[in-house]
């Protein structure tokens, strides 16, 4: 149910289901729309981003969450 895909924008990871994170039904109250390149789409918040990716565990997880956790302090002193 996952699916990693290489495109001309960059690399996009497509879970069926998320450690940490659950099902899309799990997940939908913890997410945002956003509109990207005339598409309407939703996205994890980034708290929730934050979590999974700690549940996750990959080594490319653990090097954004400093980054992901910088976002978020911005995103709070709004």
């Amino acid at each position: 149910m996952n699916f990693t895909l290489t495109t001309g924008l960059g690399d996009l990871d497509l879970f069926g289901e998320v450690i940490g994170g659950g099902s899309y039904d799990d997940l939908l109250p913890h997410s945002v729309e956003v509109e990207a390149f005339g598409v309407r789409f939703r996205c994890v918040d980034l708290p929730t981003l934050i979590h999974i990716k700690a549940a996750a565990g990959r080594a490319k997880d653990r090097e954004a969450i400093a980054e992901l956790r910088v976002l978020l302090e911005e995103q709070n002193k709004r």
